[in-house]
């Protein structure tokens, strides 16, 4: 979710576009104003029971607990029979049942669609659990089977539930794209709060949220064009706050929403909030509470109790430790390794370039790394020699935003460079860069000294871990990012950085190599 400025709402005839994905547009929902400055809907946007969130996810977590147990049943009752282990058929129905009672008791099958890129560790997490509870189970039932026999057999069922997940995921993301198994979200909050949520929401489309109307504390007014059907009292005192409830629900009835996110803020203090969850609660209706935290990973929070209060600590990313030592041995083997099986690539690039054109084979430029330090990084020449003087003259043809310069057809880039941009193989020498310590495999893209000097505060934290190889940029989207993408996906890897994570996005990068979008 990205921190940018809430979009223009583009207005046709009455038609208004808001929201995520402009889903209203789609759906047939039309806005008008009403004398006392207040949109309304001429007609609630309709969606049949196949495009609703709830029928969606309710078939999907109806299916997920099948799914699992088949993956334990049939690779241990298997196994267990042919490795002659005593009463196979036991052993897998006791596997079976551990590995559904471990996702039941962590709320597994509760939720449909887990984090794509993360859905790994907890998966990981759940069969070391459920290891620890067969063993037990089957001491208890005194059923005798080899540790190492049982470990091979639920293998298999570790793949399937990484597998699931994803799968899943990547369903109801592309669902959510077709305006499908999505939540109807009605906001209560202050103005200026349900602007920034109206905001953040339009600039992803892989969410489940559609916002159908919100319900206002005060009388200003907002600058998106949602229906705002009701208003709560300003002043919050007790008799006005007793009538939160019945007003919100009424908004929530009339607008089919099946989900309330309130927004705290000065006039919607906690006390107030929590008279709101008792009656949306009484009346049916789910509540979700926005923090006011932007792009921040489940990992890192932490809910605690102190008295009376719900406190949620943010932990600060990894910086020293295991998982940094881990992706530092990662880095350094992972480069070798790279660099011992694509020799053969680099020496037919090499003669690809040397044939060519002319001038090296190689070309350097300073970049500026972690901590503000500056270093020399390799690629594959791709462009004519005399392409950093001819910078100058084409600065007015520059086709991105901010700090970076690109220009898609850039006359400076030679045939061979064009191809070898296509696929990313100029990248391929700055292995040696990671190899030295000066770069990782995965990081924030390495920016230019020129770029740095025009960098703000925020910006500049981009460079408090070590530029990458490949990035989140590099796998969503590359050149075809805007510069606030680009540091919107930076400043989510810088905070949000894990191992797990990094290991995602490799995998993630030989697609985006294959698919080349973005790549000139």
């Amino acid at each position: 979710m990205w921190g940018r400025g809430a979009p223009a709402a583009p207005e046709v005839k009455g038609t208004t576009k808001w929201g995520a994905m402009g889903l209203f547009e789609a759906a047939g929902a039309r806005v008008i104003d009403s004398p006392a400055g207040t949109a309304k809907l001429d007609r609630v946007p309709e969606y049949d029971d196949e495009s609703r969130h709830r029928p969606t996810e309710r078939r999907l977590r109806q299916l997920a607990p099948a799914v699992d147990a088949v993956g334990v049943l049939i690779p241990v009752g298997l196994l267990c029979a042919v490795t002659q282990q005593p009463q196979p058929l036991l052993t897998a129905v006791l596997a079976g049942a551990s590995w559904l009672a471990v996702g039941a008791s962590k709320n597994r099958y509760s939720r449909a669609a887990p984090a794509g890129d993360g859905a790994a560790l907890p998966v990981l997490r759940d069969w070391l659990t459920m290891l620890g509870v067969l063993a037990i189970v089957c001491v208890v039932a005194r059923v005798e089977v080899s540790l190492k026999i049982c470990v091979l057999a639920l293998l298999p069922c570790l793949a399937l539930g990484v597998a699931r997940r994803r799968l899943v995921h990547r369903y109801l993301v592309a669902a959510r794209r077709r305006a499908q198994a999505l939540r109807r979200v009605l906001i209560v909050g202050e103005a200026g709060t349900v602007d920034v949520v109206l905001a953040e929401l339009a600039h992803r489309t892989d969410h489940e949220y559609v916002v159908v109307g919100s319900c206002l504390v005060g009388e200003e007014a907002i600058d998106s064009a949602v229906p705002v059907p009701a208003r709560l009292a300003s002043d919050g005192s007790t008799s006005e706050a007793a009538l939160d409830g019945e007003t919100v629900l009424r908004c929530a009835a009339d607008l089919d929403a099946d989900l309330v996110f309130v927004a705290p803020g000065r006039r919607l203090p906690a006390a107030r909030i929590r008279r709101l969850a008792w009656a949306l609660h009484d009346g049916g209706r789910n509540l979700a509470i926005l923090p006011g935290l932007i792009d921040v990973s489940q990992h890192r929070v932490r809910l605690a109790k102190a008295g009376g209060l719900t406190v949620m600590h943010i932990d600060p990313a990894a910086r020293r430790g295991g998982p940094v030592l881990l992706k530092q041995i990662t880095d350094r083997l992972g480069a070798l390794l790279l660099l011992a099986l694509l020799s053969p690539v680099f020496a037919l690039v090499a003669a690809a370039i040397r044939l060519s054109s002319a001038g090296p084979v190689f070309y350097w430029q300073i970049r500026v790394g972690q901590d503000l330090r500056p270093f020399r990084m390799w690629k594959f020449r791709t462009m004519v020699v005399t392409a950093d003087r001819m910078r100058a003259a084409l600065e007015t043809s520059n086709e991105h935003d901010g700090a970076m310069f690109k220009i898609r057809r850039d006359p400076r880039v030679t045939p061979v460079g064009r191809l070898l941009r296509r696929f990313s193989l100029d990248e391929l020498p700055q292995l040696f860069n990671v190899l030295t310590g000066h770069m990782s495999l995965v990081g924030p893209r390495p920016p230019l000294p020129e770029e740095v000097e025009r960098y703000d505060g925020t910006e500049l934290r981009r460079l408090s871990v070590k530029p990458g190889l490949t990035g989140l940029w590099q796998v969503s989207g590359r050149s075809d990012l805007s510069w606030d993408e680009t540091v919107a996906l930076d400043l989510s890897y810088v905070d949000n950085w894990s191992y797990v994570r990094d290991i995602g996005v490799l995998v993630r990068t030989v697609r985006a190599v294959v698919d080349g979008r973005g790549a000139y």
